[in-house]
């Protein structure tokens, strides 16, 4: 692996951090004002940096993608959603011509906003155990059934999902991968607040809602291999360093104005430790994606950068909550916040059990159990 980057990727992250220093996004827009800063990101084609040209996109290389996530989440700005970052390149490799015409140019401009439903209440981390069916009816499938955590589904127009069209089959292989507009008749979305406050996770109920056949993706009952390739495309991503990352800063920052006024000074270890365990997580996240810059597929490698990443968030809110004391844990304080919401970081997208599982099997070669 190569641990500098080259006068050209250096120059590429000055052209970004310009873009986004002279069209700062909206701090606290609502949805309208998102909606619209995602389309000035389409217009640049800083949404779809790392498609295919023939897509809409400008061909990025997997590292240029890296730095272009970075530079947006500093900036404070999307650096890609479910749509852009899983469901395109799923629909590049699975799709129908039919289907990337109808849906790529849409998500590449930032006009349609994409959810994920794959997870219900009794399949989660076994995911195949999914019960939502979808009934075949002449030309629509018909589908009922729930899921849960779907991220953002309340500000969603589509949302790519699994349902079981084969009840007798091996769980793995009576799956299909379809496309569904929410807007569709039966579709309802409750919100999930979580433990801090917020609402990003929602519930969505599917009662007799009216898919077209067209709208599957793959063939049918082979739906959990379409899955596999999103998932291996939701696992490679930096945001997880960067979030620890940008919670560290903040604690470096307090401490060294003021903070540590009254702290042992051993507590500047836990610090520097952190510091370093940040910087070995950004060097994981660098491996996947020079791994698929040369053409090789992390597959453990993802699920090393996921896992040793997701508990790194943890370690730092936890570690920023105690340190700060009494006023850390106030509900309203960034430290407790980040502590509360910490918490889903080694659940959501595939939980650190899974990872281990993945790492153990694919990664050391150890028999499964």
């Amino acid at each position: 692996m190569e641990f500098e980057f080259s006068q050209a990727e250096r120059d590429f992250r000055g052209r970004v951090r310009d873009f986004f220093a002279g069209q700062p996004p909206p701090e606290h827009g609502d949805r309208t004002q998102r909606a619209a800063y995602r389309r000035t990101l389409g217009e640049r084609g800083w949404l779809t940096l790392h498609w295919p040209e023939e897509y809409g996109g400008q061909g990025a290389s997997h590292i240029q993608q890296v730095i272009f996530k970075e530079e947006s989440f500093h900036a404070g700005a999307e650096g890609g959603n479910s749509g852009v970052n899983m469901l395109g390149p799923t629909l590049m490799l699975h799709g129908t011509d039919e289907q990337r015409r109808e849906h790529l140019p849409r998500i590449a401009s930032g006009e349609v906003q994409w959810c994920q439903g794959f997870s219900e209440p009794g399949a989660g981390s076994d995911l195949a155990a999914l019960q939502t069916r979808a009934t075949r009816d002449g030309d629509d499938y018909v589908i009922n059934g729930q899921k849960i955590w779907t991220s953002g589904a309340h500000e969603s127009d589509w949302i790519f999902m699994l349902a079981r069209t084969d009840p007798e089959a091996p769980k793995h292989r009576g799956i299909s991968f379809f496309l569904v507009d929410m807007a569709t008749p039966g579709i309802q979305v409750q919100p999930l607040i979580q433990l801090t406050g917020a609402h990003g996770f929602n519930q969505v109920f599917f009662e007799d809602v009216r898919v077209p056949a067209r709208n599957r993706v793959g063939d049918e009952h082979r739906g959990w291999y379409v899955a596999t390739t999103t998932l291996d495309f939701e696992r490679s991503g930096i945001e997880r360093v960067l979030v620890a990352d940008r919670d560290l800063r903040r604690l470096e920052t307090w401490w060294c104005t003021g903070g540590s006024a009254h702290q042992p000074a051993t507590r500047r270890h836990l610090l520097a430790d952190l510091r370093v365990a940040v910087e070995v997580g950004r060097l994981l996240a660098y491996r996947v994606a020079w791994m698929q810059g040369r053409g090789l597929a992390p597959n453990y490698e993802a699920s090393m950068a996921k896992m040793y990443n997701s508990d790194l968030g943890q370690r730092v809110a936890n570690v920023a909550v105690n340190v700060c004391g009494l006023p850390g844990q106030v509900r309203s304080a960034a430290a407790a916040f980040r502590y509360m919401d910490s918490v889903r970081l080694t659940i959501g997208q595939g939980t650190g059990e899974i990872q281990r599982n993945i790492i153990a099997t694919r990664g050391l070669g150890l028999a499964r159990g």
